[in-house]
């Protein structure tokens, strides 16, 4: 008989209290104390039903826009990247659910990334590789004695700054709504990756926001004691290895207290184990890949159509 999957930190052995046993809320902070880390992987509350990506098997969100990724690498162009960044923010407004901070960033701070990434690439562009013969070629932005920064080259490094944007906003669809659990519970389920695997995965990622937690404490505890104070390079390295070493030894005895408790459930001793949340490829899922790559397809033949685009195996290629 399997053993069933447990939680990979020894935290989630503590009995709980409270009615239907639910966990105890938790303790009011107390004046001056270091602000409490919020755990990235933790469980979280049900999304609204509109935020259906949610509600997608992780696979999924991984599976539709990754053909157009690897198609975006060799896409020449600003058509379609405008149309993939469209479309990524669309489902991300639509289908996630997104703090306001978040959605701000992405509305105003990525076209703004764009513009700034746009003018770095292509003060690097080789005029020399620069097509001489459109109108855009013979329109200066600015010059600095002989060399001239056109309109051109301006347009080349922002067909790169966009097809960038492009593959960060389709990569957002699985980040900006799947959690590590979920993730990992889809690979070994569904790809069947070894447990072993992913769940050690698991628990090291989970070790990140345990020793941010610790690293405040820490340097709480610096504060107290005024050991601290100071400035200039000499005391920032001093607090450095202050805070640098007692965060190992934390990190050190907080391994061995994992390892103990997943040899105390039995982790790896059978081949296969029972798992308490199920991950299911569903039809929708089957429904959401297939409409993406539709909607993929119908983008690359209106811009291959319309001469809007092309694609070219070419790295090296700088053409619009």
């Amino acid at each position: 008989m399997s053993a069933v999957t447990p939680d990979l930190t020894p935290e989630a052995a503590a009995p709980t209290s409270g009615t239907n046993g639910a966990a105890p809320a938790a303790p009011a902070a107390q004046p001056g104390a270091p602000a409490r880390t919020v755990d990235p992987y933790a469980e979280q509350a049900p999304a609204p039903g509109i935020r259906f990506l949610h509600y997608l098997n992780p696979l999924a969100k991984f599976a539709a826009p990754l053909p157009v990724m690897l198609a975006l690498i060799f896409t020449r162009g600003l058509a379609i990247p405008i149309a993939f960044i469209v479309l990524a923010l669309a489902l991300l407004v639509i289908g996630a659910r997104l703090s306001g901070r978040a959605l701000a960033v992405l509305l105003l701070g990525v076209p703004v990334v764009i513009l700034v990434l746009g003018l770095s690439f292509g003060l690097w562009v080789d005029p020399e590789r620069i097509p001489g013969g459109g109108a855009a070629a013979s329109v200066v932005i600015f010059e600095i004695g002989d060399w001239q920064f056109t309109l051109a080259a301006y347009l080349v490094g922002l067909a790169t700054a966009l097809r960038i944007a492009a593959l960060l906003m389709l990569s957002l669809i699985a980040g900006l709504t799947t959690s590590g659990p979920e993730l990992v519970r889809a690979l070994v389920q569904n790809l069947r990756v070894p447990y072993r695997i992913g769940y050690t995965a698991l628990a090291a990622l989970r070790f990140v926001p345990r020793f941010g937690h610790e690293l405040e404490v820490i340097r709480a505890a610096h504060r107290v004691r005024g050991t601290d104070a100071g400035r200039g390079p000499i005391a920032a390295v001093r607090r450095t290895i202050g805070t640098a070493i007692p965060l190992l030894a934390s990190a050190i005895r907080h391994a061995e207290r994992v390892a103990l408790a997943m040899d105390a459930r039995a982790f790896g001793a059978h081949a296969t184990r029972t798992e308490r949340t199920i991950s299911r490829w569903r039809v929708r899922d089957t429904v959401f890949v297939i409409a993406f790559w539709v909607v993929s397809i119908g983008i690359y033949w209106w811009a291959l159509q319309a001469g809007l685009g092309g694609v070219t195996s070419d790295r090296t290629e700088v053409g619009l």
